[in-house]
């Protein structure tokens, strides 16, 4: 499994003019193919007048899942260089439509291919990334006594605690880098004097 991967930091539009013609980008992070087809067709729907909404993802930590579109522009000079800037940029979880106005003046397969590409990149750069971190995540069960200094000392450590559960005893969720599992059990026998279980669970990716 993947240990980290990119993705985008936040959903958001950049545009650009070139020979007239209106290019706008959208970009948004997306968990998996219906989430990327709901944005596409969701931007598709805010307009309805554009001659072309072409798009493409990447889904996967490792980008296994890659679509493009070029919507009626010629083969190959709006989706595919779409495509490659994302790959190439190494973002993953992300969906990129660009809607193009057509403004009178043909710009060619060459421009075609350096204007989508383009637009792409710079959403990139003014929309920003961030990358996530694969954990195992880790359940501690710990008295009412305790917690309150557990799970300070866990945040101000940075750790990632992922959600916080009072019942009879409190339940803290943790993601935990592989390597940190034998250090993290003896720092939590030593700060609860061996009174707080954990159990190990399944894997996650978190922001770093």
């Amino acid at each position: 499994m993947q240990e980290q991967y990119r993705t985008l930091a936040r959903e958001g539009v950049h545009e650009i003019e070139i020979s007239r013609s209106r290019f706008i980008c959208a970009l948004a992070p997306v968990a998996d193919e219906a989430a990327a087809q709901d944005f596409i067709a969701r931007v598709r729907k805010e307009h309805p007048t554009a001659r072309h909404n072409c798009y493409a993802y990447v889904i996967g930590a490792q980008g296994g899942i890659q679509k493009a579109s070029d919507d009626g522009e010629p083969g190959g000079t709006a989706g595919v260089p779409m495509l490659q800037m994302l790959v190439r940029r190494e973002v993953r979880y992300a969906a990129a439509v660009v809607t193009r106005y057509f403004g009178g003046i043909k710009l060619g397969a060459g421009g075609l291919i350096r204007a989508y590409g383009g637009v792409v990149g710079e959403a990139l750069d003014a929309l920003g990334t961030v990358t996530r971190q694969r954990y195992r995540l880790v359940t501690v069960t710990v008295d009412h006594q305790r917690a309150g200094r557990v799970e300070n000392d866990l945040r101000t450590s940075g750790r990632a605690v992922r959600e916080v559960t009072y019942g009879a005893d409190v339940r803290i969720e943790v993601g935990l880098p592989e390597a940190d599992l034998d250090a993290f059990r003896a720092w939590l026998a030593d700060v609860t004097a061996g009174t707080a279980r954990w159990e190990l669970g399944g894997e996650a990716y978190g922001e770093m």
